[in-house]
């Protein structure tokens, strides 16, 4: 009886040392994200705390734009974080480079639930987490007849009233794009046509703007009444000026995504899987629709027209955006760069 006595003491403090041992392990992963760093009480309370419940892991983020942060990625050949954010542009370029692993779908169920261009909108990578769209902006105060096409654009009526994104920000390479249609070329095949056209757009153009703040700023001045622009500064845009308008336009407005990969350095590969998972939940991509953080990509998202007004929602709405060759443009980018600043002076 003591002999068994004693086995049963020590199969129970074997057991408690294993559960012991994995409380500590879980409590010692890290996951580091790389991204942004905007809206961070409500990250923290959507998805990073409820997160840490379920993974019992601790989270760090490495914050930035963009480029520097892929660049920082790459100067450590991919290695020192676990899910990197990024718009679709810069995750194609981190894909040439090598700098991110495939994902394996079957560990993403939510993959199921978002819309099929999210879905592996870069081949077997990282999937995209919300959708914009470009489109143009304006003040249907003082723009009449209202703007209905890219080619408006260039309308006499509209000098010096303009202002474009700058061409190596996410949206200005898509200026040339519709440069090269309105003179009736593609400006991959026929560069020069496309940048006569963006010369012809200049005296139409006040300033060319880098960020959305700066945009904000130009149109609450009344320096600026029209605008290419991303859709996630339409509800500042208009709380500067209240008809500030998204155009209807009748040759379609242009898909941006936010993605999210996992770096090939990555040391939580499954944790990376499970938080991608999670942020493609009908409940992340609810609250933070609905409480105006990103545009959901979930099919299972319900939106009111209040909430929905400023977002890309809907399956019409998605359906009708045209979508971007990025690594075609990433590699006509250098020269579209030199080309613009000609024009520009810049």
């Amino acid at each position: 009886m003591k002999a068994r006595r004693f086995a049963q003491i020590l199969s129970l403090g074997l057991l408690a040392a294993v559960g012991s041992t994995a409380a500590a392990h879980a409590q010692s992963t890290t996951l580091t994200i790389s991204w942004w760093g905007y809206n961070g009480e409500k990250m923290n309370a959507n998805i990073i705390t409820p997160f840490k419940k379920i993974c019992g892991c601790e989270i760090v983020f490495e914050t930035g734009n963009n480029a520097d942060r892929l660049n920082k990625l790459k100067l450590r050949d991919g290695k020192g974080v676990d899910v990197i954010y990024l718009t679709d542009s810069f995750s194609q370029l981190g894909i040439e480079q090598g700098l991110f692993q495939e994902i394996d779908p079957s560990k993403i169920p939510n993959l199921a639930d978002i819309y099929e261009l999210g879905k592996a909108p870069q081949g077997k990578y990282g999937p995209a987490y919300t959708i914009g769209r470009v489109g143009i902006v304006y003040d249907s105060a003082k723009v009449n007849p209202p703007i209905t096409a890219w080619g408006d654009l260039w309308r006499d009526d509209l000098k010096s009233s303009v202002s474009l994104p700058g061409i190596t920000t996410t949206a200005g390479p898509l200026v040339v794009l519709e440069a090269g249609k309105h003179g009736g070329a593609d400006a991959y095949e026929d560069t020069d046509k496309a940048f006569s056209e963006v010369e012809a757009l200049k005296p139409n153009v006040v300033k060319n703007y880098n960020t959305g703040s700066e945009l904000v700023n130009l149109i609450s001045t009344g320096e600026v009444r029209v605008a290419l622009a991303q859709d996630f500064t339409l509800a500042s845009m208009q709380a500067a000026v209240p008809t500030m308008t998204w155009a209807k336009l009748k040759d379609g407005d242009i898909a941006t995504l936010n993605t999210v990969n996992i770096p090939k350095g990555s040391e939580n590969v499954e944790l990376a899987h499970q938080f991608i998972n999670f942020i493609l939940s009908k409940e992340v991509q609810q609250a933070e629709a609905e409480q105006g953080v990103d545009a959901p990509i979930s099919t299972k998202v319900s939106l009111t027209p209040d909430q929905a007004k400023i977002w890309t929602y809907g399956p019409d709405m998605v359906a009708s955006l045209t979508r971007i060759d990025y690594a075609k443009m990433n590699a006509a980018k250098a020269d579209w760069i030199d080309r613009w600043n000609e024009v520009f002076g810049q």
